[in-house]
């Protein structure tokens, strides 16, 4: 018998119950910087000495950080499920906690590329990355992240993985930040939706065809799956 398909669409809100900061928890502040003068093209032009020191930080947390139970029981899913992650997290906890199917929206922090030729990544050894640090271009490596007004080149492929979901799952994510909250709208109309986020959100058209459990990423996803596993 074919597997049922699960899409899982996390943000911010899992990441969180391991420890790492998110800058709309910190009033547009990450660590004390202001987000346009480290995550931007115009920051790395200006200061790619300060916009690699924060990112360092935050690669170091990264690395610190242990994947919660949230991401444990989204990896566990796959023994009766074809479950498919998209995230919207630079960080690698899904990873760690076990999922194997894994897409990163924003790009990926433990990893680097070059700043001519944004195909040419490399895995960071440590937490460092410095200024002299190059490429076989030449050029000087960057964060593999996503910027602010950098295009989100993924879209394209979310939207095909999602548009064929049998069970869409979101979690810790408000849906406000386009193009990743268009995410909701390609799901299939007969798909099974459900949002994990204690905050009241607004659903719009949506609010009728998901149902909503207001609980935090861990005990959500536990409740949740509980609950597909037996219906299976």
């Amino acid at each position: 018998m074919k597997k049922k398909k699960v899409v899982v669409f996390t943000g911010a809100g899992i990441s969180a119950e391991s420890g790492l900061k998110t800058f709309r928890d910190t009033g547009g502040l990450w660590e004390n910087y202001n987000i346009s003068e480290v995550a931007s093209p115009e920051a790395w032009k200006k200061d790619p000495e300060k916009v690699l020191s924060f990112y360092n930080i935050r690669r170091k947390q990264t690395i610190e950080a242990k994947p919660n139970k949230a991401h444990y029981v989204i990896a566990q899913l796959e023994e009766k499920f074809d479950v498919f992650v998209i995230t919207q997290n630079i960080d690698d906890l899904h990873e760690r906690g076990g999922s194997t199917k894994v897409l990163h929206l924003h790009g990926e922090i433990r990893k680097s590329q070059s700043s001519k030729n944004p195909d040419l990544v490399y895995n960071i050894k440590g937490w460092k990355l410095e200024i002299g640090e190059k490429c076989e271009l030449g050029s000087q490596l960057r964060p593999n992240v996503v910027w602010f007004g950098e295009p989100v080149l993924k879209m394209g492929e979310a939207y095909e993985i999602t548009s064929n979901a049998d069970i869409f799952i979101v979690i810790g994510t408000s849906l406000s930040v386009y193009p990743a909250a268009g995410l909701l709208e390609m799901a299939p109309v007969n798909a099974e939706k459900y949002l994990i986020d204690p905050a009241p959100i607004n659903l719009y058209s949506q609010k009728e065809f998901i149902t909503h459990i207001k609980e935090k990423a861990s005990t959500g996803v536990s409740a949740l799956a509980l609950k597909l596993l037996k219906e299976d």
